[in-house]
């Protein structure tokens, strides 16, 4: 058998009951069970690595002109 040790798990479980729709923790328990996926899926990392970002980054920029567009440029007095 688990105990649970975490304060704030306690503290839901706590406020459950105090609905009155639960009977006791395992009642409590045994809902969350059958209201989650039988067989879950591994989760999978939400997190890349900074390499990852790069690879694909890499390429996007390419067709970028940094160059300056004389069009746009005001005059400036100098006197």
């Amino acid at each position: 058998m688990t105990t649970i040790t975490d304060p704030e798990l306690e503290a839901d479980i706590r406020r459950r009951l105090e609905t009155g729709a639960f009977a006791d923790a395992k009642d409590v328990v045994r809902s969350a069970l059958a209201s989650s996926p039988q067989s879950a899926a591994p989760v999978e990392s939400k997190y890349i690595s900074l390499r990852e970002v790069f690879e694909a980054a890499r390429g996007l920029g390419d067709d970028v002109d940094f160059g300056r567009n004389p069009s746009f440029a005001r005059p400036v007095d100098l006197s």
